[in-house]
């Protein structure tokens, strides 16, 4: 019940208040973002949506444009954003639009679809979330298979109360600076780096 029709009602009035609650958090990140890297603020992506249909992701930028390595670009400034997880605060926009949800599986680029297991891919059922299971048991920390797994269970029990608890626990990983970063990586490393080719399954 609560999967199919309570779901898309908690997470419009949450991310609206949310919103309302982190306006200030929203200008001040996107003014320090012009200052220190320029403009534009916002970095859009295209991503793998519910039912595998693309949309724009957006974020706030936190790296340097060019075509170095992440390592390369990726500032001081730009660790601190990502490290309390500010960067991804725009997304409750598209929660409101009805692009993404609060909780569910990260959206990923669609070229990773062809490499997920049929398991796997049972994560493309679900509008995308701003945080998820994966998140709230390290961040990219939690290696891809350990990832993807997280998922897959996710899409198997939605209530409420576990929506909310993987909020809590989210909350509770940021404030800690847990999993920024993979280790040895400056960010996650793609899912095609550690799979040979697509999944037959």
């Amino acid at each position: 019940m609560y999967e199919r029709w309570g779901k898309r009602g908690f997470d419009v009035v949450a991310a609206a208040l949310l919103l309302l609650a982190t306006l200030p958090l929203l200008l001040g990140t996107a003014l320090l973002v012009a200052l220190m890297l320029g403009r534009p603020v916002l970095f859009h992506q295209c991503r793998a949506g519910r039912g595998g249909v693309t949309f724009r992701l957006v974020k706030f930028r936190s790296m340097r444009t060019g075509t170095a390595p992440d390592a390369a670009r990726l500032t001081r400034f730009g660790r601190a954003i990502r490290a309390l997880a500010l960067d991804e605060l725009p997304q409750l926009w598209l929660v409101l639009r009805g692009e993404m949800s609060l909780v569910g599986p990260r959206p990923l680029p669609p070229g990773y679809t062809p490499f997920y297991t049929a398991r796997e891919a049972t994560r493309l059922a679900l509008r995308p979330g701003l945080c998820g299971l994966a998140q709230a048991a390290g961040r990219n920390a939690v290696p891809w298979a350990q990832r993807l797994e997280w998922d897959a269970r996710y899409v198997t029990r939605i209530t409420l109360l576990g929506d909310v608890a993987i909020m809590l626990r989210c909350l509770w990983v940021v404030l800690r600076g847990q999993g920024v970063h993979a280790a040895g990586e400056a960010t996650m490393p793609p899912l095609t780096s550690s799979r040979a080719g697509p999944s037959p399954s």
